[in-house]
């Protein structure tokens, strides 16, 4: 990774909640508010924010876990702002970059949680995929 990649790096994303992020089962249209999973996908996104400028050439960054608490509904036609402030980098067989990521409207907190990404060498991961395509991995990161 790149110099000055600490903790303190934040970046935010606005989004306005569209009638396809809202919950649908088998079709069914649940309620004209953002489901939980849209909300989550938008914390990914800002979290990727934080970690893109600064990868090597020869890194990349995957997800590898998510956890959320969706505190309150917003309804269809709402600005929600995200956002996500690296909290931590550790140093394990590959450095795991966590951020807390938080969705708010208006003022209101829709939710709160953390992000994790796995930062791999780009080779490295194109040969744990293709490995794991053929069950061929553990599944551990």
């Amino acid at each position: 990774m790149k110099p000055d990649f600490n903790p303190g790096i934040v970046r935010e994303i606005l989004f306005t909640i569209t009638p396809h992020m809202c919950p649908a089962f088998d079709g069914v249209l649940i309620h004209r508010c953002c489901s939980t999973w849209s909300l989550v996908h938008q914390m990914e996104i800002a979290a990727r924010k934080i970690l893109v400028d600064y990868l090597e050439v020869h890194e990349e960054g995957i997800g590898a876990s998510v956890s959320v608490e969706h505190l309150a509904p917003c309804i269809v036609g709402r600005q929600v702002r995200v956002q996500a402030r690296l909290t931590e980098i550790n140093h394990r067989r590959h450095p795991r970059v966590i951020c807390e990521v938080t969705a708010h409207d208006s003022e209101r907190l829709l939710a709160k949680g953390t992000q994790t990404q796995v930062v791999m060498n780009k080779e490295h991961l194109r040969q744990y995929i293709e490995r794991s395509s053929h069950g061929e991995t553990n599944g551990t990161l």
